[in-house]
């Protein structure tokens, strides 16, 4: 199980366990904090997503650690570590879906096929009245070989 995070120009996160509970991934609350999803792989799985997801920000704490996304770009490499292990994954893709198409359309959730690391935050129009952002960021990263 991944316990922490560390996005290109060396932001590190502690990773904590998230659950799905009704069809929602539970992130964690604290945005500075990230949450591995437990219905997905784990860092050297032979095949499946690890999917991490958190907040980009809140109305109570502010700037959150996955703000650190939208400037994430293809080619450069994330870390996830632990039990004293690490493993380092490119980034492919960084793409934009709306937040209803999320586990329909984006694959994000995919535990079929190659390994990958994908992680989510929100992103886009900020909409009060809809209850927040519309899309969600998905970023996407290969293992890079060990």
């Amino acid at each position: 199980m991944p316990t922490e995070l560390v996005l290109p120009g060396g932001g590190k996160a502690a990773v904590l366990p998230a659950s799905t509970v009704d069809g929602q991934l539970v992130v964690p609350e604290l945005v500075q904090r990230v949450g591995w999803w437990d219905g997905g792989a784990e860092a050297g799985d032979p095949f499946g997503s690890v999917v991490i997801a958190g907040h980009v920000d809140s109305a109570k704490e502010g700037i959150g650690f996955f703000v650190r996304l939208l400037k994430v770009k293809a080619g450069e490499v994330v870390v996830l570590r632990g039990a004293g292990h690490s493993a380092a994954y490119r980034v492919d893709s960084v793409t934009s879906v709306p937040k209803d198409a999320l586990a329909t359309e984006s694959g994000a959730f995919e535990q079929t096929g190659d390994h990958r690391l994908v992680m989510i935050t929100c992103t886009g129009a900020y909409d009060r009245s809809r209850g927040g952002y519309q899309n969600n960021l998905v970023v996407s990263a290969t293992p890079l070989p060990t």
